[in-house]
């Protein structure tokens, strides 16, 4: 990791905040039990590649200034020449968000997002803000289709009230 005199002042900024937060201690601990390697060094971050658990399923994750890739970064970025960009914005949100209180934002934009298009990051603020194309996302029209999916759902269910216990066993 580049020395704290070679980051530049948001950079620091962005490093202490998301050290106090605990959001950059719970990535290091989160890429260690998924056995991931220290990966090449890029200004401010942590790269952490080769992790092993399955979850989640995306090709780089962050955890406050910890960036964690199940790939190597050089096959990440050569499939995807802007994702630390992408990645290092979700990096200041963390920052923005206090830290922690970031992962069940996360998790209610992108509930929404598959409510309105049926894709976890087309309408989520989140992945919006750090640029759905620099995170190798495609832009999913807004259909309402998961309210279309639970509408159907919940009307079969009172419709048909004992397929919710046929599916209870």
């Amino acid at each position: 990791m580049p020395t704290t005199s070679s980051l530049t002042p948001r950079q620091r900024l962005r490093r202490a905040g998301n050290l106090v937060n605990l959001s950059t201690p719970l990535g290091l601990l989160i890429a260690r039990v998924g056995r991931a390697q220290r990966g090449p060094e890029r200004p401010g971050l942590h790269l952490a590649e080769n992790y092993s658990l399955k979850f989640p399923p995306a090709g780089a994750f962050t955890v406050g200034n910890v960036v964690i890739s199940p790939l190597t970064f050089a096959e990440l970025i050569a499939m995807q020449p802007e994702v630390l960009d992408h990645e290092e914005a979700h990096a200041w949100q963390y920052f923005w968000c206090a830290g922690l209180p970031f992962l069940p934002l996360y998790a209610i934009a992108a509930g929404w997002s598959w409510l309105r298009t049926g894709d976890l990051a087309s309408a989520n603020f989140f992945e919006r803000n750090a640029g759905l194309q620099r995170g190798g996302y495609q832009q999913a029209p807004i259909t309402n289709i998961g309210f279309r999916r639970l509408a159907r759902k919940a009307q079969t269910l009172m419709v048909k009230p004992s397929r919710l216990a046929e599916r209870s066993f």
